[in-house]
């Protein structure tokens, strides 16, 4: 049974997408499987708790990064070495470690090399 409220799928938009999945590569070590999903080319992100849900970089003409709009979430295991890789790698924090209430973990939120806004979450 689906979950009407648990994303299906995330796209974060990439100029040049090369380079915007050797920094999510560096910054999460992990690898991104590159994919070609109707003519265009992805770096997918696997994995996580729910290995069907999951997104990817992606270029396209009609959408730009940007620090606007929504804001992707991406759990990891500990936000401090993931925002220091995106420091030390073209990225700048926006939002430091920010506890979460009752113990439902932490946030924060950084700029990606491509200009993106996007959001970390970790139990720790």
């Amino acid at each position: 049974m689906l979950n009407p409220n648990v994303p299906a799928w995330f796209e974060i938009p990439t100029d040049d997408l090369d380079r915007a999945q050797k920094f999510y590569e560096t910054v999460l070590a992990q690898p991104l499987q590159r994919q070609n999903f109707g003519g265009s080319d992805m770096a997918v992100l696997r994995g996580g708790a729910k290995p069907n849900s999951s997104g990817a970089l992606i270029a396209m003409d009609d959408c730009r990064p940007s620090v606007q709009g929504s804001v992707v979430y991406i759990s990891v295991d500990n936000l401090v070495p993931v925002l220091a890789r995106a420091q030390a790698h073209g990225g700048d924090t926006l939002v430091p470690r920010t506890a979460l209430p009752e113990g439902m973990g932490y946030f924060a939120q950084f700029r990606d090399c491509e200009g993106n806004r996007v959001g970390l979450w970790s139990p720790v």
